[in-house]
Order: structure tokens, then sequence, then C-alpha cells
């Protein structure tokens, strides 16, 4: 019989998936090792860091490549701090390291779960914040010639939620990022839930404080209860569409964009078809965030948390003519799958 190898603690869905074989690099020319080696035999190859944004649908039917690259290295200037970060630091653990250092700068980024390798691909953001806005660089490995290239920060092509990675990801692994801190340090409470925080005494370990309050109050800890966070957008619509749903649901909430559209909270529009709490088999939607999709007793299989997700986004696209799209990446027997097959 050919060996499987387990899957369900290397996602935080905690779905019961195996791939043909597991291999980790610790080191930038092991990891292109491993990627050649199978690669030549033909078979998909699939680098994964905490598996906190993919959802498996069925086994992966190549090799799992954990990318473990390690190291924090900081230096600094009369104006900022200069960091680089190996890929295979978990992104938290970054976030409480310069916390501890008094380098602020990330607080409302904390308790984002992942590597620091995956956030450069969906530009990682929270509570007003994107990576984008602090990254310096992305350090990254051309599979097909070996090379090692440095993209600057609008070499990335940061969007919401997106990057120039995000649909490259069998062209590049990412070992490394830079990131710059500036000394003179403002706080970002323009989110709703830290807009009563007094930014002329908070402090950067108190930000960081209460969003790590608001965010174990109100989203489940993987450990416990499989999910992968966000599992959908938020939709971002042109000003006319906005206008015409706003005299219908006034309270409607909303947050303009720089290029002039509207972002609105999926979560909200999820809640508002009554779905809050909607048990989906061994699915449903988390009782206390209606954007996050769990696998309640880890028992669920991929394929019944896309229908769980499908069903959200038909309900959705009925209510309020509004297509989600996930965040969460979808990964088949052979890799990535495009979520259009999915959601028409």
């Amino acid at each position: 019989m050919e060996r499987r190898f387990q899957l369900k603690s290397l996602n935080t869905f905690s779905v019961n998936a195996f791939s043909k074989s597991i291999v980790t690099a610790h080191h930038e020319h092991t990891l292109l090792k491993f990627w050649r080696k199978a690669y030549s035999k033909g078979k998909p190859v699939l680098i994964l860091g905490g598996g906190s944004n993919i959802l498996f649908l069925e086994n992966y039917s190549g090799t799992i490549l954990l990318n473990r690259i390690k190291g924090i290295f900081i230096t600094e200037n009369k104006t900022e701090w200069q960091l680089h970060v190996g890929a295979g630091e978990k992104w938290d653990e970054l976030v409480v390291h310069t916390i501890k250092k008094n380098i602020p700068g990330l607080e409302n980024l904390a308790c984002i779960p992942g590597y620091v390798g995956a956030a450069p691909i969906q530009n990682i953001g929270a509570y007003g914040v994107e990576l984008s806005q602090i990254c310096e660089y992305v350090d990254a490995i051309d599979l097909c010639s070996g090379k090692k290239i440095r993209f600057t920060c609008s070499e990335c092509d940061f969007k919401y939620r997106d990057s120039i990675f995000r649909n490259c990801l069998e062209k590049y692994a990412i070992v490394s990022v830079g990131l710059r801190l500036r000394k003179r340090w403002k706080p970002i409470l323009d989110y709703h839930e830290l807009a009563h925080l007094d930014k002329f005494r908070i402090t950067p370990r108190q930000v960081f404080n209460f969003i790590y309050i608001i965010r174990h109050k109100k989203l489940p800890d993987p450990v416990l209860v499989g999910n992968a966070g966000s599992f959908f957008k938020n939709p971002i619509i042109d000003i006319k569409t906005a206008r015409c749903l706003f005299q219908i649901y006034p309270n409607m909430p909303y947050y303009y964009q720089k290029d002039g559209r509207i972002k609105l909270s999926a979560g909200w529009l999820i809640e508002h078809c009554q779905l809050k709490g909607y048990v989906f088999g061994e699915a449903a939607i988390y009782p206390k965030q209606a954007l996050v999709l769990i696998n309640r007793k880890k028992i669920a299989t991929g394929t019944e948390i896309a229908a769980l997700a499908l069903y959200i986004y038909n309900k959705v696209a009925d209510k309020f003519n509004i297509y989600l799209q996930p965040e969460v990446r979808l990964i088949g027997n052979y890799g990535e799958i495009n979520p259009k097959k999915l959601f028409m």
C-alpha cells in the first residue's frame, strides 16, 4: 500500500486530508533542492507555512514543502527600524517580539495566525493597517531559474488581500520579508472598535493589548475549533451601487477607499441574511462572527465547508446582488483551484 501523510495538523481548518509526502526546509538552498526533487518526479508541490489560509477540498497528490526558514535581524538609524525576517517565523510571534523590544508599528496586526512568508501573498491587514504600509521588500526564489529576487514594495503590487505573489504561487517561494517601522510613532485608531481610545495617551503595548482582547473575544481558537479566520473578503463596490444599497439599508456599515469606491462588511451582509450560527453538517458559521466558518468538531470535510461557503455566497447574492470572493485558498488534488469554478 502506498504511504500517505496526514495533513490535519498542518491546516487550521483541521481538515483530515493526506499528501504523498511532506518535507521541511530550514534554509533557502534546501527549499530549492526539495522543490526541484519533487518537481522532477512530475508531481505537484505546495509550499506551506502555517496552513491558516487554505482549505483542502481533497487529498493532495504531491509534496507538501514546509517553509521553516527562520531569523529576525533588526537594524536601526535615527528615524526607523529595519527588520529582515525569515519566511518561517510565525507572524504573531514577530509582533510580540517587537512589542517586547519597544519597537512599535506592528501592534494593529497582532494575533494574525500564519507565518511571515504568507503575509505578503494576501497583503495581511487588520484594524486599519496593511502589510503594504510597512513592507520595504520581499525576497523570493524564482523556482525555475533558482535565482533569488528582491521585490520592492511597489513591485509587489499590493492591493486589498492581494499581491503579485497570489497568482504566481507556483513560480516563486518567499524566503524573507523586509519591514520598515518609523520611530516617530502615531497610533492608528480609525477602526470603530479602537475609536474610543485616547490617541494622545495610548501606548503601542496598550493598542496591542486591546486588539488581543478584541480578537480573542470574537474569533475562535484554531486549536479548539477548526477555522481559517475570515473566509470571505470584504466586498468593494462603486459609489453608485453603494448609494442604492444605503437607501434600502441605511445602517449598513461602510468604509471609503482611496480610489473613491466603498468597502462593505462581508460579515454584516452574511449576518443580515440571518445566517449567523447557521449549521451545515459538521461545518457552521461561527455564532460570534459571521465571517468565520468553522469545523465544529474537527470532523468536517473540506467539501462540506466549501458547500457551506457556496450556500453563503448564493444567499448574499440573492439578497444584496453582491458576489463575495473567498479570502481562503482552495486546494485540490493537484494544487490551487480557481474559486470561480466553485463560486459561480
